[in-house]
């Protein structure tokens, strides 16, 4: 009953991410990551001695051990690379609003040196 529950919802989740791709809501480069666990999750849904076999050659007794690690890495590796993209995005956005100040300033510099346009005169 659990192996179809979670082979039914890693089903859903490849299926949500390839719609939210083909329709362009999520990005390439963040899609690839989910579609990733979503194919392993079918994976050891529908072979779930694999993580037994890889439970024990790893040391740990219980595989769900063994899952909630590899969870763990995975929300530790989402949570890093989010960062680094706020990061880029704050570095990015300081500069745009430098520039635009910049652009506003010569734009009244230009300003003060233009003709003040008559009045009705198009």
């Amino acid at each position: 009953m659990n192996t179809v529950f979670f082979l039914v919802v890693a089903i859903v989740v490849v299926t949500v991410v390839l719609r939210l791709l083909r329709n362009q809501k999520l990005r390439e480069k963040y899609a690839a990551l989910w579609l990733v666990v979503g194919i392993v999750t079918i994976g050891l849904a529908a072979f779930p001695q694999v993580l037994v076999v890889a439970a024990r050659s790893l040391g740990f007794v219980i595989p769900a051990n063994l899952l909630f690690v590899l969870a763990i890495l995975l929300l530790l590796a989402v949570a890093l690379h989010l960062s680094l993209e706020i990061s880029r995005l704050e570095d990015e956005t300081r500069i745009l609003a430098e520039e635009t100040a910049i652009l506003r300033s010569e734009i009244q510099d230009l300003r003060r040196w233009l003709p003040a346009p008559e009045p009705g005169g198009d």
